[in-house]
């Protein structure tokens, strides 16, 4: 599941994961993220939002390892909580490249979107994270990015991809749409 930040993935994994567990499957939730944050920490990294400051070697390197420990879990239903894209310095780096995707083989994907002015406005009530600072024009060019970034996977891969609007007031419709989309 992707999404850019502001989207509503927390919300939407949160309510997903209740309807998964009354289906009696087994479910974990992984954020590709903080496992990246845990294993920089253990090289000194101090602030999870300086993840994509490190090169894009870095990343790869953190991405290939948090892959492998991924792809060894053994649920029944595993899902990836994860951006499509970092913008890092270089410039939009792939969350999911190549090298990444033949370690996890993802099935399905979901790519969440909402929109701009919601985006934007929940992303200023947001005092948890160490931001950039953000416009309605960045807004719409992320999710412009998200999208060509998940067509990508979708063809390299060929596991279909449900786009997902999550509009605010519509969580539960949201959450119908992706629990439809994995076949519950």
């Amino acid at each position: 599941m992707t999404g850019i930040p502001g989207v509503g993935k927390t919300t939407l994994l949160s309510k997903i994961v209740e309807i998964i567990k009354s289906h009696g499957k087994s479910v974990n939730v992984v954020s590709f993220g903080t496992m990246m944050f845990e294993i920089a920490k253990e090289n000194g990294l101090k602030d999870r939002d300086e993840l994509r400051k490190l090169s894009v070697t870095e990343q790869q390197n953190l991405q290939k390892i948090v892959a492998e420990k991924i792809a060894a879990l053994n649920d029944q239903i595993v899902i990836i909580d994860t951006h499509a894209f970092i913008n890092s310095p270089e410039g939009y780096y792939p969350g999911l490249p190549e090298h990444v995707l033949k370690i996890i083989k993802p099935t399905n994907f979901v790519s969440v979107s909402a929109k701009s002015e919601e985006i934007y406005n929940r992303r200023m009530k947001d005092d948890t994270r160490n931001r950039d600072k953000i416009t309605l024009i960045n807004i719409k060019k992320e999710l412009e990015y998200q999208s060509g970034m998940i067509s990508a996977c979708v063809v390299i891969t060929g596991s279909p991809v449900r786009h997902i609007l999550n509009n605010e007031g519509k969580v539960d419709e949201a959450v119908d749409k992706v629990i439809s989309s994995i076949g519950l």
